[in-house]
């Protein structure tokens, strides 16, 4: 024997793409100082290396190199613009063949039909 539970059907799930853009402009928006930190980093430690500045705080380890510090600026800031993209995407909207007429006056012609 053969039992069939017949379920109605709810209301569909509707999956949200890029919900969490706002977290990704917040966390896009604090990157950018922290790479330029990065990158005062950098400087101040090469120009401690030519003795032109005062002595590089951390003295040893790998963040002793000023090498590591402008690689972790230009990976700080392209996480940065990364995550602009992904928080600032616009949905890409289709031309509609039922408005000719806002396509003429976008298209900046400056004749006028009368």
């Amino acid at each position: 024997m053969r039992v069939r539970i017949r379920l109605s059907h709810g209301p569909r799930i509707q999956a949200k793409n890029r919900k969490n853009q706002h977290v990704a402009l917040a966390l896009a928006s604090l990157l950018t100082p922290a790479a330029v930190t990065a990158c005062v980093l950098a400087f101040w430690r090469l120009t401690a290396d030519f003795n032109a500045t005062g002595a590089f705080p951390i003295s040893s380890g790998l963040f002793s190199h000023w090498l590591v510090w402008l690689a972790g600026a230009a990976a700080l800031q392209l996480a940065s613009i990364l995550l602009n993209r992904y928080g600032n995407s616009q949905p890409v909207l289709r031309k509609s063949v039922k408005e000719p007429e806002q396509e003429l006056v976008n298209s900046g012609s400056t004749t006028s039909a009368l």
